[in-house]
Order: C-alpha cells, then structure tokens, then sequence
C-alpha cells in the first residue's frame, strides 16, 4: 500500500497533467475554428474544379489528344498511396484510423498482384505504415516546420507526383486523407488523383447540357488544368486533416481532463481515508497507553 507521501506526490502529478491537458485542450479548440473555416472554404473550389473538369472531359470523351492524366497509362499494375496524416500525436485514433485504411487497401492490392509505392506525408502516418510496409515507402514528406498549411505545400507534393508519373513510376494514384465532418468524427476517405476521375453525377448537378467552344483547345485546357487540380485535391486533403487534427485533440484532450479528474477524486478518497485510519491507529495507541499506566 503507497504511503501518505506517495499519495500525495501521485496526486500533485495527476494536477500538473490535468492543466496540461486542459491548456491543450484550450489551444487546440482555438486553432480548430480557423482550420475548420479553412476547410469548409477549401471544399466549394474543389468542388466547382472537379465540376470543371468532368464538363470538359465528358465533351472529350474519347478523344486521342486527351491528357495522359486523364486517361492514365492503359494498366493497372502499379500503384502509388499518398498517405496524409498529423506531424503530432496526443489526438486519439486520428492517425491510426487513416493508417489502418490505408493499410487494409495495400494489403489487398497486394493480394491481387499490384506493385505498391506509397508517399507518406506526416510523421505519424510514417511510423504507423514503415512498420509493416517499410520497403514500400518510397518517400516521406515533412510539414512541422510549416506553421499554417498553404497551396505552396500541396502544390509542391502534386508536382512530385506528377513527376513520378511522367517517369512510368506508376499507373495509378489515389489520396488517403480523413474527411472532417464534426469534432468527434473524422471519416478516413480515398480519392483517385491518376488517372483523373471523371464523376458524372456532378455534370448532371451543374446542369452540363449546351454545347461550349474550347480555345485553344479542350486537350490543352486539360493539360493545364489537371495538375493544378491535383494540386487542389491535395491542398483540400492537407486542409481537412488539420481541421480533424485539431478536433480529435480536442476530444482527446477533454476526455484525458475529466479521466484526471476522476483520478484525482479516487487518490483523493484514498488518501483521505489511509490518512484518518493512521490517525485513528495514533488515537487507539495513546488511550491505550494511558489505560496501561
């Protein structure tokens, strides 16, 4: 049984988390506001740019000068995972739930024969996946030192992964990142980024029916806009995993506030009643002292 002292040390330290944990929480709440604001911004563009991209791809369909990007390689035997997660931990199950998502679809690529590269972007994400798919991880990119993400990040990573398909590196390429939908859910989600992902649902929506002119021409409009789109995925992706950072550790943090709370009230009691049985074994020993003389 832990002495009064030890008790009371154990107590002093369960505080000192507890304002930890609370000041976290605190910050974490703050930053969550503008990153929610930032991706809740971020989702009409891309949106409106996918929208873009299916109207003029529809009326190309099957046209011989169409990007490379848009209609991919011809195969589908090698393909590349852009994996994007937090630099930090301390927010529950947010990384490990867009790493175990990832991870289940490289194992069943695996399982049906495909070749397997995957870009790790986030440290967690990286130390999760090397793991297991440490031969398989061709690169890892670096964001601490970035204090607010920016479209020079995204851009950045989306001209690497053009590169690599310009280079025959791989045929397929699709974006892991984790949807932001409150603070205490964050949905893992994948996005085929190569070849591009012609949705017909939105050039329905946008109403896509009269005939449009493209100058110069729809390949080369193409050609321009979808790297930029890419870049736009993934700049959106950045975006909804740091609003989903933020929430998770908010919820994270909160839970570990009360969780030191109650553990707190339990050293509490504890203590209070090993203190009161020693002063009541000090009470027994005098009177019995004195009954003695």
């Amino acid at each position: 049984m832990p002495s009064l002292k030890d008790l009371k040390n154990r107590i002093a330290s369960v505080k000192a988390t507890q304002k930890i944990t609370k000041a976290m929480k605190m910050v974490a709440a703050a930053k969550l506001r503008r990153a929610q604001e930032a991706a809740e911004a971020a989702r009409p563009f891309s949106q409106r740019m996918g929208a873009v991209l299916a109207n003029i791809a529809q009326a190309t369909g099957g046209q011989s000068d169409a990007p490379t990007l848009m209609t991919g390689t011809g195969r589908d035997q090698t393909h590349l995972l852009v994996v994007c997660t937090a630099e930090r931990g301390l927010c529950g199950g947010f990384n490990s739930q867009i790493a175990r998502f990832a991870r289940d679809h490289v194992r069943k690529l695996i399982a049906d024969g495909k070749t397997v590269k995957i870009i790790c972007v986030g440290k967690k994400g990286y130390d999760i996946l090397r793991r297991e798919f440490a031969s398989l991880i061709i690169e890892r990119v670096d964001l601490r030192e970035v204090k607010r993400i920016g479209y020079d990040s995204a851009d950045a990573i989306g001209r690497k992964v053009i590169s690599l398909f310009e280079k025959g590196e791989f045929d397929v390429c699709t974006l892991f990142y984790s949807e932001f939908k409150s603070v205490i859910s964050q949905v893992p989600t994948a996005r085929q980024l190569i070849p591009a992902q012609v949705d017909t649902e939105v050039v329905a929506q946008s109403g896509a029916s009269a005939v449009y002119d493209y100058e110069p021409d729809a390949g080369a409009i193409l050609g321009e806009l979808i790297p930029r789109n890419i870049s736009v995925q993934i700049f959106r992706a950045l975006l909804e995993n740091v609003a989903g950072e933020m929430g998770a550790k908010m919820s994270a943090m909160d839970n570990a506030t009360r969780n030191a709370g109650d553990m707190i009230n339990r050293l509490t009691l504890s203590y209070n009643r090993q203190r009161q049985a020693q002063i009541t074994k000090e009470l027994i020993e005098i009177i019995s002292g004195a009954e003695a003389l």
